[in-house]
């Protein structure tokens, strides 16, 4: 051993010298770079949506996060992604096997086997059972387990967005059906309100105080009005349809879904400004920053491939020609010693590998780098359309508040014979048609509201990523 150990370490020297350098460490972009603010986020709940008030939207939440596709896509390779982790740790562990064979063969009578057994037919049997293990010298097996064990987090942290991308999707379409009530309501409202000025219409024209042409503007105002409720409707049914969808259910379940309750308004405290924290917050960024310490680890085991590997090998076990003889004491066989794999010329197979590996490093970075420049982006977007959908509801409450001031004066000057009732129907209308932008940016407001907690993560605590996610199921 003493003489063969300089030998071993000449041998390791010539393979290690081919050895590309080391590359740099990746600078995936940080929080400072983005000019986000120094206060964390407020927070928030991971089922913020019960605070709204709404039984029957906790119960489409719980159904969508038990039958959703997408999320058993996502927990299913989060169990690969764990059971691969298990399966390369148990390498870095001692393998051990046993063996037995027991074959009828012909022996040579021209080979090494000494008589009586040469030229005979005989039962060969044998038992073996073999000890290895390989000594991470170079630290290759080392990563390849930190490797798997960063994919596992990043399939976990997927699972999570996948949560949050279904919570996202059903709360956006209920949403949407509370716009699609209040907008039907609105055009009942429409209808009615056409419906009386064509009756007043035919009274006056009745009266000799209007003509026909006034009749058929009315006529004509009234099928638009029924137009837009019939459209109205149409958009109730279609919402319905779409969280039915979402909630992985079919026509069975249309019927069960009522007029939402919610209330937007007591939603969980919003950021004023983007969060310092932002970046932690968001599972899908924390899964492409673990794929960047999975490719790291995948260039530190390719560069690991350039150095031997020593494995130590011992077995023990039992072989002989004939049954009968393989239970004495000379049939005993055992061993044990060590190998060397010392890679010496590979046509550039290596240093192609090792490329390859800091090639996807790069990848993973650039990956992570545009990942967190749009969701600065939506979070920024977010912001600036909350504060600017509630800024144009406010002046829409305005614009309502001055119409129905209007009508009250209208319909006193209708009172006094200083106006006509077809003034306050004018009015009416117009206020009608307030209420329906109103109803649009109601809707609207709620929506930024949720789609700026979404933005900022939706409650999600990167502490508890996977046991989050299998909670919900």
């Amino acid at each position: 051993m003493r003489r063969l150990l300089p030998v071993a370490a000449s041998l390791a020297l010539a393979g290690c010298a081919g050895l590309p350098p080391r590359a740099a460490a990746p600078v995936p972009i940080a929080a400072g770079q983005l000019g986000l603010a120094a206060a964390p986020l407020p927070p928030v709940a991971p089922d913020w949506w019960t605070a709204l008030g709404d039984p029957q939207l906790d119960r489409l939440m719980a159904a969508a996060l038990a039958h959703e596709p997408s999320l058993d896509a996502a927990l299913a390779r989060l169990a690969a992604a764990r059971a691969t982790l298990a399966e390369t740790d148990s390498v870095d562990d001692p393998q051990g096997a046993l063996d037995a064979s027991l074959d009828r063969q012909r022996l040579s009578g021209r080979s090494t086997i000494p008589p009586p057994f040469a030229g005979s037919t005989r039962w060969i049997a044998s038992a073996q059972a073999g000890l290895g293990w390989t000594l991470d010298l170079f630290g290759r097996q080392k990563a390849l387990i930190a490797q798997a064990g960063a994919g596992a987090d990043a399939a976990a942290l997927d699972a999570a967005a996948a949560r949050l991308a279904i919570v996202s999707g059903v709360a956006s379409a209920y949403v949407d059906l509370a716009r699609a009530y209040a907008l039907a309501d609105v055009a009942r409202d429409l209808v009615a309100s056409r419906d009386r000025s064509l009756a007043l219409a035919n009274t006056r024209i009745r009266t000799g105080l209007a003509s026909d042409f006034d009749a058929r503007a009315g006529e004509t105002l009234l099928a638009e009005a029924r137009q837009a409720q019939i459209r109205a409707e149409a958009g109730r049914t279609l919402a319905v349809h779409a969280l039915a969808a979402l909630v992985g259910r079919g026509a069975d379940f249309y019927a069960q879904v009522g007029r939402p309750t919610l209330d937007a308004n007591r939603l969980a405290a919003l950021p004023q400004a983007l969060p310092a924290d932002l970046l932690g917050r968001r599972p899908d960024l924390l899964a492409a920053r673990a794929r960047i310490d999975a490719a790291v680890a995948g260039r530190t085991a390719a560069r690991a491939d350039f150095y031997p590997n020593v494995d130590l090998r011992a077995l023990i076990g039992l072989s002989a020609i004939g049954i009968g003889n393989v239970f004495s004491t000379d049939a005993r066989t055992y061993g044990g010693g060590a190998a060397l794999h010392l890679p010496l010329f590979d046509g550039g197979r290596l240093r192609a590998a090792y490329a390859g590996a800091d090639a996807r490093v790069a990848l993973a970075v650039a990956d992570y780098d545009g990942a967190v420049l749009r969701a600065v982006r939506e979070a920024a977007d977010a912001l600036a359309q909350v504060a600017d959908t509630e800024r144009d509801l406010a002046e829409q409450r305005r614009i309502l508040a001055g119409l129905n001031a209007t009508i009250r004066l209208d319909r006193t000057r209708v009172r006094t014979g200083l106006g006509s009732q077809l003034d306050v129907l004018e009015t009416g209308t117009r206020v009608l048609s307030a209420r329906q932008a109103e109803a649009g940016l109601v809707a609207d407001a709620a929506l930024r509201r949720v789609q700026l907690l979404i933005a900022v993560g939706g409650g999600f605590t990167p502490a508890a990523a996977s046991p989050a996610v299998e909670s919900s199921r």
